[in-house]
């Protein structure tokens, strides 16, 4: 722990820390230069500002060098005063460079007229504007990405049928959003020579990456959804459950530009999971790979998947051009599949492609966890690839000629939202196929130029915990992202520190919103691991335990609620009551009922949010949503000692990601210990659920605290817990 501050630090803290005598002396001779321009700093904030405008920092130095000198620069802050220390402030030239900077300043006079300064003043009150006035803003933002409707809509928002909280989006419009991924636009601007996809393959790390223009992803969606279209009908649903690769990629925008609906699923889960979402989807087909490759590893999918599907199963191989599997006889090759397509060219039944829907449409099926059990089947229409581009363009700034790499997968909501906040902005994509832990990734990161780079924590806190990226130039990226966990501030000092202290955009959201409520922004100063503002033309409440709104300007903690007038947000749920999930219960505000997200936040002293948890016992462990019956159910069975178990979930007192304990209560006459317990729970889990869900403690109890109608109180356990973990820590 660091108790000097930053003046009284000596050139042994700095050997300490890792430099040379030699770099120790000249970095403690400019530091002392620096701090004796002012005889007093009297705020940190500006100190550490000039530190990094001067670029004292190296992206080389050894961690612990930035460690001391960050910690050291806040060590008389105090947070719960002035917020959160800031690390990053933008100058009012890169404000102005932004995306969101340049309609302020093109609109700001006209809507707040004398109140409008300029990108930075302005930002509070131009957000303000957006929520007020959501229809003009969506009016403006359409303009600036690259959707081409084929029929114009009627207006912005019809508000008329109050049976739907959020209003109709666009009616009357007809569009396939799909298509608008590759087609050439003018705002923004993107032609056929433009690249649209970069990626390279894992254990290539010394070939130059691979390219792909707009012109040449076009041929390759249109001949994909050509085939698609003879062999499935329009509105079918078609999985695909496979990494995200540029193939991946084609078949996800050709199934939408054939007419049919994806259905996304994660690579990593177990057959039971693939079988409840290809029963709830009502899915035709599945494509899938024959094997995971991975840090050099091959792990079997297609197995995986035909034990779950009974629907045709297209398979592509992992390597070269032939499949390494057996496979059965109503399943086909990739290879096969695409052949399949010229045998029904000339057939009456073939479909022309694009299909062109209304704007209700649903182009995609993702899942969310609920607290049920089963997760929610969650409708995207083509609104939602809008509003995840859009949210994009706007705070964490993507522009044309931007490469921006998010490892991820097309089961969850960022695979998706990756695609369309690429082609819709005119950014490159870029893929790695392979393992994103080594430094394999990070030297693509470097060969691509990527300039946008999106994480989640756990994966940032395995970069610096294995020093993987060591030597590696990450000094092209210009901005970081992270959503999925609770940021660890350490950890995103790592990863700043990695680009000259650029910012992290911190996001959080939801699939049904098709986007985050939550961000950080271009035009505001960024606290590590918090959140500056929410998204754009969303509004927001944070509410007290009798469901009433603190005001907007005071430090406070509590349950979140949405404005229901929220672009891209599902109205419906293909498995669930999604009026009793997202509404029933909520107050009104405003004359108008709120939208349940289910987050607990905290708004600090200057208007900073940290998210502290969830209102209900749903989990996220590694970025992933679970709940705590999901768990339990798998665990109850582990053992026949076992009477019932409690599943929670604790973040840890220095932060960063949730980690699972699992609380057990033996049956009468039986005994067991805490480790063999931990092992059967991890192997069940990781069987039934997902393998990369991991047990961090098991508790051995005599009984569950309980209410008076015996409904198990988790909350009284994440408390319990969270007091013996703060007290190790303390010890520690």
């Amino acid at each position: 722990m660091v108790t000097k501050s930053i003046s009284e630090l000596q050139v042994q803290d700095f050997v300490q820390a890792g430099l040379t005598s030699e770099e120790a002396e000249r970095f403690d001779q400019v530091l002392k230069q620096l701090i004796l321009q002012r005889v007093e700093w009297t705020d940190p904030r500006e100190l550490w500002r000039e530190l990094v405008a001067r670029r004292l920092l190296k992206p080389w130095h050894p961690h612990s060098l930035h460690q001391l000198v960050y910690y050291s620069v806040y060590a008389r802050w105090d947070a719960s005063t002035k917020g959160p220390p800031l690390y990053w402030f933008p100058s009012l030239w890169h404000a102005r460079q932004t995306n969101l900077g340049r309609i302020m300043e093109t609109y700001g006079p006209k809507f707040l007229g004398a109140a409008y300064k300029d990108p930075l003043t302005s930002f509070n009150l131009f957000h303000k504007f957006s929520v007020e006035h959501p229809e003009v803003y969506w009016s403006i933002i359409l303009k600036l990405v690259a959707v081409s409707f084929i029929e114009a809509p009627k207006c912005i928002l019809d508000a008329s049928d109050k049976s739907k909280h959020g209003g109709t989006w666009l009616p009357g419009s007809v569009l396939n959003i799909a298509e608008c991924c590759f087609l050439p636009s003018d705002r923004p601007k993107k032609d056929d020579s433009s690249l649209a996809i970069v990626w390279r393959d894992e254990g290539f790390d010394d070939s130059k990456v691979n390219q792909m223009t707009l012109k040449e992803l076009r041929e390759e969606v249109m001949m994909v959804a050509k085939v698609i279209a003879a062999n499935f009908s329009k509105g079918d649903a078609i999985a695909i459950d496979m990494q995200m690769t540029v193939n991946a990629v084609i078949i996800y925008l050709a199934i939408i530009v054939a007419g049919c609906v994806v259905v996304s699923i994660a690579d990593s889960f177990a057959p039971k999971e693939i079988a409840v979402r290809l029963r709830v989807s009502k899915a035709k087909g599945i494509f899938t790979q024959d094997f995971i490759s991975r840090g050099g590893r091959k792990f079997p999918l297609y197995s995986r998947v035909i034990e779950a599907a009974s629907c045709k199963v297209i398979v592509l191989p992992v390597l070269g051009d032939d499949v390494g599997v057996q496979l059965r006889e109503q399943d086909q090759s990739w290879k096969d599949f695409l052949s399949s397509g010229s045998q029904h060219s000339r057939s009456n039944y073939y479909s022309p492609v694009p299909v062109y829907q209304s704007m209700e449409s649903v182009t995609n099926i993702l899942f969310s966890s609920g607290t049920t059990g089963e997760p929610k089947a969650i409708p995207w229409t083509q609104l939602s690839p809008i509003r995840s581009a859009a949210d994009a363009w706007a705070l964490i700034d993507v522009q044309v000629g931007d490469t921006f790499c998010w490892p991820t997968n097309l089961g969850w909501v960022m695979g998706p939202t990756l695609i369309y906040a690429c082609f819709l902005s005119g950014a490159t994509l870029a893929l790695y196929h392979g393992s994103p832990l080594g430094h394999g990734f990070g030297k693509f990161v470097q060969d691509a130029g990527v300039s946008i780079l999106g994480t989640v924590p756990s994966l940032v806190k395995a970069w610096k915990n294995t020093n993987c990226m060591e030597g590696l130039d990450w000094t092209k990226i210009r901005t970081f992202c992270s959503t999925g966990e609770t940021s660890n501030v350490d950890d995103d000092l790592w990863l700043s520190s990695k680009s000259y202290y650029n910012p992290i955009i911190e996001c959080c959201g939801g699939t049904e919103l098709a986007s985050s409520y939550i961000l950080g922004s271009q035009l505001q100063p960024q606290a590590f691991g918090a959140f500056s503002t929410a998204s754009m033309a969303t509004g927001i409440v944070i509410l007290d335990e009798n469901g009433v709104p603190y005001p907007d300007d005071v430090a406070c903690a509590g349950e979140v609620g949405l404005f229901p007038v929220h672009f891209g947000a599902t109205d419906r749920l293909l498995n669930a009551d999604h009026e009793k999930v997202y509404f029933k219960g909520m107050p009104i505000y405003k004359g108008k009922q709120l939208r349940r997200h289910g987050d607990i936040i905290r708004r600090s002293v200057g208007g900073y949010i940290i998210v502290e948890g969830r209102a209900d016992d749903t989990m996220n462990l590694g970025g992933i949503k679970t709940s705590s019956v999901e768990i339990e159910r798998v665990c109850d069975r582990a053992d026949e000692c076992i009477l019932e178990t409690a599943a929670i979930s604790v973040a840890p007192t220095t932060g960063g990601p949730e980690q699972l304990v699992i609380f057990v209560v033996l049956k009468k006459g039986y005994n067991s210990d805490v480790e063999t317990l931990k092992m059967k729970f991890s192997k069940a889990i990781q069987r039934n659920l997902n393998p990369l869900f991991k047990v961090r403690l098991v508790r051995i109890v005599q009984e569950f605290p309980r209410t008076a109608s015996n409904k198990l109180m988790r909350r009284v356990l994440r408390d319990q817990m969270k007091r013996e973990l703060s007290s190790v820590q303390s010890r520690l």
